[in-house]
């Protein structure tokens, strides 16, 4: 398959020679194994419909019009072939790419060590000096949330073909490589290449939320365990360097919790059993991997000389360390074994099981310091340094599980409670009456839960939840998180469960705020959660609050629900300033523009004031997980993004917005949410649209993710999840979530007040700057003749003209972002990202003419072929788009 990397201009002295040379080599690999498999006249065909792509893209209408002929006079046999085509020259492309971020071409400018040396440099030139320094990486907080979320659609068979890919890359980068050694890697890659093509795109059945699971225990098994201590090796030469001071042992400025297998929010399928599973399996996870490591150990460790802490703790032996290990090596056996006997039903030793890291650390402390009192300091920062770091960042859970259920959910199971011991139905009852109910419930001492009481389904599997938590070790879970929490009562109604199932609390519960209402509320919700705790005697320290981005931008637009996202964290900063407490904000993003996503460093300069005080805690879902964390090099450069754009941003001070910014806002975020609702909620027609436009239905048949698309099975908009409903206007390539209602208010703003205040917005203050460039980015992903084409194959002529509408305000929004941001072209001063765009939409666009074919012919007349057409089409898609949810 040729490739568009083949430029006109002089490679050699482009600065992505090397990406455009791997691009070029996979693709003809690809095409050379299409034409062994299916012939030359496919190949040739298939490099049809890219010319005509290309020329098309140009701006040759006549082009356009012969890609959709050709296209549609396909069988459907063929249109899945073709689509498998240019959907895995895409994935390539996206592993060449994902390559040269890391490969040794790039290091001088992506080099993560750069990178936290250069926020050392940043600091110093803000005048903090190395004790301040010190001070500020000791306090650094980051914990990613890995979730899963039906956007990552490859299947792990697929993704580690992926990693070998890109692996064979790297060491044909390698210097001084033999002739011989060169052709076999050659001969490796044309054999994954052909390993990929011939290789079912999809499973065969819906992932379990167990199986979920498992697929992020192997991120961290793959990348992470890994990941942790190269990055913590980086930034305590960073710091050194900066200070001459070195990360304490006990530094764990990263750590890492999951939602898979704890988040039960529209999920029936995560019950309380599942849970329970899932924790062990991260602690079988866990033992293995030290089990791996201290089997390296026992074999490395075989010095004789040691300190007289050691020699006390081993005894009489002539390789002390050796001892040691093979000590701990047996116990972390027994652990192993033990936890495979309660994965299968069967009992357990209880003197087995490890509870807390002590019982590991304390062995490879004592051999560390002997070390380093022997003179062998060398050997003590090697592997036993590495493992002691993944000890502290992975403990003995692997990773901690946050649980998070729906705040009706709590409110039903109460209200069969109430009903049973004849106290009315809670659900019935006034916010007040409820607080001071569980106050009163919270205070006594007799059971909450009545005997001889048969509760409903629902609501055994809300206690049986609680009973799981309640037994768990205090570092096995992280946080209960309350969906659509809505007053205190919400937050108090999980702490009284948690208390009738025997305890809990220690563990925080985080009230999630997440559509307009809810995140304007939220600082008065939060003002009576405290004074409930302060008046019950147990004011918490530290309150976590999870902000959410996906929902409130379904619900309001991105522009109004940024602001109100905005106001509502500073909100919430003052309320625990004046009570007291100190704030934690969770961060419930997503990979698009349209659920919160942003570049690292952009994000999290533009947050509030204080924001970050508490550290950083961000949910990655599931295809950003693979992009960002999925290799051991790709998580190392995010972990130290991350630290870097914290660190600046905890010591930069983002200003204050001033006041008639305030007031630009205020308007800008009104006038957005109207123009956005007067679409989605007002027009009775815009539903049926939506879903004639879009693959939404057809979304929801592939077998992606656990969790349903929608809370409700009839329910509209509303009910819809926000990463479906996102996904769907991603395929179709009007990304309406992400731009609706935004341009139209800046234009307004624009027409009454003029550019001043506008334009020193954009110039003085990163969160408006940072909007105006997510807006941009999002409009570079648009294409108003796919939305158009796919109107004219599915839409019904009468609802027509609301896309025609749509686009329309496209096109006035586009030139409105670009006379704020000073440009004639969308991503005018960012030229790889437009390059790269370009060249990805030329193997896009046909994905995008075939799949709205496919869906016309699967809308007259469902069958097998068609809908696995369509779902290579929509893997096609998001490979080209990249972050799709």
């Amino acid at each position: 398959m040729t490739s568009e990397s083949q430029g006109t201009q002089d490679d050699n002295d482009h600065p992505y020679r090397s990406l455009r040379n791997n691009v070029s080599l996979l693709g003809s690999m690809l095409g050379e194994t299409m034409a062994q498999s299916h012939g030359e006249d496919f190949l040739a065909s298939v490099e049809r419909i890219r010319l005509l792509s290309k020329s098309g893209s140009n701006g040759e209408d006549r082009s356009w019009e012969q890609l959709e002929a050709l296209l549609a006079g396909f069988e459907t046999e063929q249109l899945g072939r073709v689509a498998r085509a240019f959907a895995q020259f895409l994935n390539l492309a996206n592993i060449a790419e994902q390559h040269h971020g890391l490969s040794r071409e790039m290091d001088t400018v992506n080099s993560a060590s750069r990178t936290l040396t250069g926020v050392m440099d940043l600091l110093e030139d803000k005048g903090l000096d190395p004790a301040a320094i010190r001070a500020a990486v000791s306090d650094l907080s980051i914990e990613l949330v890995l979730t899963a979320h039906p956007t990552e659609i490859t299947r792990r068979s697929l993704i580690h073909k992926y990693e070998e890919i890109q692996r064979c890359l790297g060491q044909l980068e390698s210097p001084g490589l033999t002739n011989y050694e060169r052709s076999r890697m050659d001969r490796r890659l044309r054999e994954l290449i052909a390993q990929l093509w011939h290789t079912h795109e999809f499973r065969e059945h819906r992932p379990s939320p167990v199986d979920e699971a498992r697929w992020g225990y192997a991120v961290v098994e793959n990348s992470l365990w890994q990941a942790v201590p190269d990055f913590l090796r980086r930034l305590d030469d960073a710091l050194v360097a900066a200070t001459g001071e070195r990360l304490p042992l006990d530094a764990a400025p990263v750590q890492f919790s999951s939602w898979m297998g704890g988040d039960r929010d529209g999920n029936p399928f995560v019950t309380a059993k599942v849970t329970r599973e899932v924790l062990l399996l991260g602690r079988w996870q866990a033992a293995a991997l030290y089990v791996k490591t201290v089997d390296r150990l026992v074999q490395e460790l075989s010095m004789i000389e040691c300190n007289a802490a050691l020699r006390e703790y081993v005894g009489d032996t002539r390789e002390p360390y050796r001892h040691a290990m093979k000590n701990l090596r047996r116990r972390l056996r027994n652990w192993l074994t033990a936890l495979e006997a309660l994965l299968d039903g069967r009992g357990a030793d209880e003197g087995d099981l490890l509870q807390d890291a002590e019982e590991i650390s304390k062995p490879l402390m004592l051999c560390y310091q002997s070390l380093c009192d022997c003179g062998m300091e060398r050997i003590a920062d090697g592997t036993l340094l590495d493992l002691l770091r993944q000890l502290r960042c992975f403990g003995v859970n692997l990773v901690r599980l946050d649980i998070r259920q729906h705040s009706d959910r709590h409110s039903a199971a109460l209200t069969e409670i109430t009903e049973f011991l004849g106290l009315g139905r809670y659900v019935d009852w006034d916010e007040e009456q409820r607080r001071d109910w569980i106050r009163q419930e919270l205070e006594s001492r007799r059971p909450l839960i009545p005997q001889h009481w048969s509760p409903s389904e629902e609501t055994r599997e809300v206690l049986d939840c609680c009973a799981v938590v309640v037994e768990q070790p205090a570092d096995a879970l992280a946080c209960y998180i309350i969906s659509m929490a809505r007053q205190a009562s919400d937050v108090m109604a999980v702490r009284l469960l948690l208390k009738a199932a025997g305890g809990g609390d220690s563990l925080p519960i985080a009230p999630l705020f997440e559509t307009l209402d809810d995140l304007d509320r939220a600082p008065q919700v939060i003002t009576d959660l405290l004074a409930v705790e302060k008046a019950l005697g147990r004011l918490p320290e530290q309150q976590m609050v999870m902000i959410g981005y996906s929902d409130s931008a379904k619900d309001a637009g991105i522009l109004a629900a940024a602001w109100a996202q905005y106001r509502a964290q500073e909100a919430l900063l003052e309320v625990c300033e004046k009570a007291g407490v100190r704030l934690q904000l969770f961060h419930g993003r997503g990979g698009t523009i349209g659920r919160g996503g942003a570049p690292a460093h952009d994000a999290l300069l533009s947050q509030p004031p204080g924001s970050l005080e508490c550290g950083l805690r961000v949910t990655e879902q599931g295809e950003m997980i693979r992009t960002k964390l999925g290799m051991t090099g790709l998580a190392v450069k995010t972990l130290a993004l991350y630290t870097s754009a914290i660190l600046e941003a905890r010591t930069a001070h983002p200003p204050t917005p001033m006041a008639h910014w305030r007031e630009a806002m205020d308007r800008l975020a009104s006038h957005s949410c109207d123009a956005y609702r007067a679409v989605v909620r007002d027009d009775p027609r815009f539903l049926t649209y939506f879903r004639e436009a879009t693959p939404e239905g057809e979304l929801g048949a592939l077998p992606l993710a656990s969790r349903p698309t929608s809370r409700k099975k009839d329910g509209g908009i509303e009910a819809l999840r926000a990463i479906p409903w996102i996904f769907s206007w991603t395929q179709n390539r009007l990304m309406l979530p992400s731009w609706l209602g935004a341009g139209a208010a800046l234009a307004r703003e624009l027409e009454a007040q003029g550019e001043t205040v506008i334009t020193e917005m954009f110039r003085e203050w990163p969160f408006f700057a940072t909007r105006m460039q997510m807006l941009e980015m999002v409009y570079s992903k648009t294409d108003a003749r796919i939305s158009a084409h796919y109107d004219s194959k599915l839409v019904n002529p009468e609802l027509r003209v609301i896309g025609e509408q749509l686009r329309s305000q496209l096109d006035n929004d586009v030139a409105t972002v670009l006379s704020i941001l000073k440009q004639e072209q969308l991503l005018e001063k960012l030229d790889w990202t437009r390059e790269s765009l370009e060249l990805r939409n030329i193997y896009t666009v046909p994905l995008n003419v075939l799949q709205a074919e496919l869906l016309a012919r699967l809308r007259q007349k469902a069958d097998d072929d068609t809908r696995q057409a369509i779902m290579i089409s929509i893997a096609g898609v998001a490979a080209g788009m990249r972050n799709t949810g």
